[in-house]
């Protein structure tokens, strides 16, 4: 299924653990997705990293599909997780221990959740949503939503960009 939509994608830790407490494991998230804009896969309009799961606005890039783009960014942040947990030898890597046929480790839970995003208002309500999710409910990471550091806050905020891969998402609808 090509997809030519901006996107709102949601993904989930295994079982909700929380690893992304961790900035070394938000890096690697980050990281990923440096290449994938870079290797024009697509754009990213918009994300928070939140210590159990993620949020991404984003699109995939007509030359792509939207199953390959999710699978190999899903997959290779779970090596690279396994790869860190592994030399860190802190006995945290055992609570990813799945043992299935077709793997030994799960970081993702399966079935992420990506939804077309049709209008320019609903891409407003879920930047809004994903930007304030650092300081709502439980988790209260940051005093002030645009100060959380692994967030699209402060580039849309402040015009403060942290993250070379984010573009605006009015790009979407100028054009």
């Amino acid at each position: 299924m090509h997809t030519h939509h901006i996107q709102f994608f949601t993904a989930t830790i295994y079982k909700w653990i929380p690893i992304l407490f961790d900035d070394r494991f938000k890096d690697i998230i980050t990281g990923s997705l440096t290449y994938l804009v870079r290797e024009k896969r697509c754009e990213i309009y918009g994300f928070v990293i939140m210590p159990n799961h993620i949020h991404l606005i984003w699109k995939i890039d007509p030359s792509h599909q939207l199953e390959d783009v999710q699978r190999d960014f899903l997959k290779y942040t779970g090596q690279q997780f396994r790869f860190k947990l592994k030399d860190s030898n802190s006995g945290a890597l055992e609570k990813f221990e799945v043992n299935l046929k077709d793997r030994k480790y799960q970081f993702w839970q399966r079935n992420s959740l990506s939804i077309d995003l049709w209008s320019r208002q609903v891409v407003e309500q879920k930047l809004d949503y994903i930007h304030h999710n650092p300081v709502s409910g439980k988790w209260n990471l940051s005093a002030d939503f645009v100060q959380y550091y692994y967030s699209s806050a402060s580039f849309y905020e402040d015009n403060t960009s942290y993250f070379p891969f984010l573009s605006h998402y009015m790009e979407c609808f100028n054009g």
